[in-house]
């Protein structure tokens, strides 16, 4: 993977930028609610510099990586989890996976997404239209991925991803996802919030924590303000005695290489090698669909995967 615009003017900049993209777990009240929150401003502008995106793409694809990154606070070893949304609106879809390292990466199926008008609202609703939202978690063990759906009903990623575990994981749940712009279209802030309701909690500790959540500010704009993830949580739920259990890195990372795509492509028919390597046109250039890094290949490149292939 190469990143296109690693974020942060200088080495000094994105070393501090990366140290600040963190996931923080949490529990609040005696460990019935258990919470994540995420600060993903680094995340987000990279993820939108190896990509090409404009401001919308940036604000849906941005919306699911923060809240896959959210999904992968409780994974462990070499499990992974992946958000994916098939829709009949003008986004199509799109699929981002992240693992238990707090890598995170994935793509939307259709850009740029067709707009009949400029962007009014950040109202992604039309956008989406009719749909279907899967989650699968990955797991060594597992023979198969465990994979859940729901249809789409509100054309919102944290509000249908609220809606899936809440009926399908039977688990209460928040999502708080944000991207905030400049008046130029920069991104200055990307993160999110999870918060799960634990069995144990009581009528009193809920109504306590949905009248908190209607006064939380908005989190890229607290981020662009230069707030801290940790400082958001205290302030804003102190009276829910907020517990801090840990915290992990959280990075726009694919581990495509172009050894990898090399052995893709000698998985090709030997015919349609021999006619790429006769006719390119040069060089042939192959994407990662993940993180949008080119890998390129001439014409003795090619004869040697051949080569190699008959040796």
């Amino acid at each position: 993977m190469i990143k296109k615009k690693p974020y942060g003017k200088d080495l000094k900049a994105q070393l501090k930028a990366a140290a600040k993209d963190k996931l923080y777990h949490f529990t609040l009240s005696d460990d019935t609610i258990r919470g994540a929150i995420l600060h993903a401003t680094r995340m987000v502008n990279e993820m939108r510099g190896n990509h090409g995106l404009g401001i919308l793409e940036t604000l849906v694809l941005g919306h699911a990586y923060v809240a896959a990154a959210l999904m992968c606070a409780n994974l462990k070893g070499d499990e992974r989890i992946g958000l994916k949304i098939d829709c009949a609106g003008p986004i199509k879809g799109l699929h981002v996976e992240a693992n238990a390292f707090g890598e995170v990466r994935g793509y939307l199926k259709n850009v740029p997404i067709p707009m009949e008008k400029p962007l009014e609202d950040f109202n992604l609703s039309p956008f989406f239209g009719t749909g279907i939202l899967s989650v699968s978690k990955v797991s060594r063990e597992a023979k198969q991925p465990f994979t859940g759906q729901v249809e789409l009903t509100y054309g919102s990623i944290a509000k249908d991803l609220a809606y899936y575990y809440s009926t399908s994981e039977q688990t209460p749940s928040v999502f708080n996802l944000s991207v905030k712009f400049d008046p130029e279209g920069n991104v200055t802030g990307a993160g999110g919030l999870l918060l799960q309701v634990m069995p144990g909690a009581d009528e009193t500790t809920v109504n306590r924590l949905e009248s908190l959540l209607s006064h939380v500010p908005s989190i890229g704009t607290s981020f662009t303000e230069g707030m801290e993830a940790l400082e958001l949580i205290s302030h804003n739920f102190e009276k829910l005695n907020p517990q801090f259990l840990g915290e992990h890195r959280i990075e726009f990372m694919c581990h495509c290489s172009h050894d990898r795509v090399r052995e893709m492509l000698a998985m090709l028919p030997e015919k349609d090698l021999r006619d790429m390597a006769a006719n390119g046109p040069f060089p042939v250039e192959i994407k990662c669909q993940h993180c949008a890094t080119p890998y390129r290949f001439n014409e003795k490149d090619l004869f040697g995967i051949m080569s190699q292939i008959n040796s």
